[in-house]
C-alpha cells in the first residue's frame, strides 16, 4: 500500500462539478493498493500518516504530527501509484489491486483515520475526479506500508 502525502493550506475533490470532499489545512493522502495488501497495511498506514511530523513546531522545524494541529485529511484512491513505467510508453496496472477488494482496503484506511481522531473528507472510490490543492512547503512524501517495502 502506499500513500503519497502532500501538506496543504486547504483542499477539494470534486466529480462532476460538484465537490465531494473538502479539507483546510492538513494533508491529502493518494492512497494506492496493491495486490496482497491487508487490512493490516491499511492501519499500519493510517496510523503513519497521521502521526507523521511534517508540521512546524514554535521553533519552525517540522516536529508536530496531523494530530498535534488538529489538521484535516483529504483522502483519495489513486491506483495509478502502482503503475509501471519500465517498459514502453503505456503503464502497466497489474499491481494494483482489482476494484471490489482496494475499495474494502480503502474504507479500511479511512475508518483507521477517523478513529483516530482526525477530520476526514474523502473522494468517491473509482469515480473520475478533479482535486485541487494548495501544497504548503511544498511539502510531499510518499509512505508505504511494511508489505510494500519487501
Amino acid at each position: 500500500m502506499r500513500a503519497l502525502i502532500q501538506r496543504v493550506s486547504e483542499a477539494q475533490v470534486s466529480v462532476a462539478g460538484t465537490v465531494v470532499g473538502k479539507i483546510g489545512a492538513g494533508l491529502v493522502v493518494l492512497l494506492g493498493i496493491r495486490r496482497g495488501d491487508t487490512c493490516t497495511d491499511a492501519g499500519y498506514l493510517a496510523g503513519k500518516v497521521v502521526r507523521l511530523r511534517v508540521f512546524s513546531d514554535e521553533e519552525g522545524k517540522m516536529n508536530k504530527s496531523l494530530l498535534d494541529v488538529a489538521g484535516e485529511l483529504l483522502i483519495v484512491s489513486q491506483f495509478t501509484l502502482y503503475g509501471d513505467t519500465r517498459k514502453g510508453n503505456r503503464p502497466s496496472y497489474s499491481e494494483a489491486e482489482r476494484p471490489e477488494i482496494a475499495n474494502v482496503l480503502y474504507e479500511n484506511f479511512v475508518n483507521a483515520c477517523r478513529k483516530s481522531g482526525c477530520a476526514v473528507a474523502t473522494g468517491v472510490f473509482q469515480a473520475h475526479m478533479q482535486l485541487k490543492l494548495v501544497n504548503d512547503g511544498p511539502v510531499t512524501l510518499l509512505c508505504v506500508s511494511e508489505s510494500d517495502m519487501v
